[in-house]
């Protein structure tokens, strides 16, 4: 077995953390030091993550992330478990439909913002009040290059995760001089929950990236551990794209 880092002091909480990018996080802040709670709608499934990233450094709080309650509960327990959280990584995301927009069903439109974009503003709310308000630390908001361009059949997705940029940058604002916030532009990244993206598809998919290849987890890990590091300590308001290239073949036929 691995032997651990030193702990850091520093505590963390995930939402969505499970699997796919929100793990990819989760590890890659265990792996420096950080104390972490995930959260996740799946009990068991945030179990397994929680013994495998380590018990004795992450605890999971299950529950769907718009659920006031929930909120409410991950931020306690965190503080009850750890003393303080300095970093809130907002990954908790959905996208229920594909389809043109003009025939969107409007409930699922909410749906879809009141999970990708209220629960964000509901745990920074909290996170702010709880620690970062008088402690400092920092956000990081993992939004899309769906939230850059127009986005064919994901319209509603695309549509919030804009809508999590301009929440990056109103929270950035207010939020200073104590607390960093600022968000992550994945491209498509190999997870459960973009599988649609690429599935059955992967070489073809990855061949229009410059860099050759679809992202997975660890690449996003990576960028929110130097976004909520003190490499990054004169950076806010920021939406950092993480794309392995795609966006230089825009415009090009």
């Amino acid at each position: 077995m691995t032997e651990l880092p030193a702990l850091s002091g520093k505590v963390a909480l995930v939402t969505g953390a499970s699997r796919g990018i929100g793990y990819g996080v989760a590890e890659a802040l265990v792996a420096r030091g950080d104390r972490v709670c995930i959260t996740g709608r799946n009990e068991d499934a945030l179990k397994e993550a929680v013994e495998r990233l380590g018990a004795d450094r992450v605890i999971g709080v299950a529950g769907k992330a718009h659920d006031l309650t929930h909120q409410r509960a991950a931020v306690e327990r965190t503080m009850e478990a750890f003393g303080r959280v300095d970093f809130l990584v907002n990954n908790a995301g959905t996208n229920p439909v594909f389809g043109p927009i003009a025939d969107l069903d409007l409930e699922v439109a909410r749906k879809v913002f009141e999970t990708n974009v209220v629960s964000a503003l509901g745990f920074a709310q909290k996170t702010w009040h709880a620690w970062q308000k008088d402690n400092g630390g920092a956000i990081v908001n993992i939004s899309s290059v769906a939230g850059l361009s127009a986005s064919p059949f994901i319209g509603a997705y695309g549509i919030s995760k804009a809508a999590m940029i301009n929440l990056t940058q109103q929270l950035a604002h207010e939020f200073a001089p104590r607390v960093r916030v600022n968000a992550i532009a994945p491209a498509v990244v190999k997870t459960k929950f973009a599988a649609a993206l690429y599935e059955g598809r992967e070489a073809e998919a990855a061949a229009a990236y410059p860099l050759a290849r679809l992202g997975v987890p660890s690449d996003i890990g990576g960028t929110a551990a130097f976004l909520t590091s003190e490499q990054s300590d004169w950076i806010t308001g920021q939406t950092l794209v993480v794309d392995g290239g795609i966006f230089l073949n825009a415009g090009v036929a």
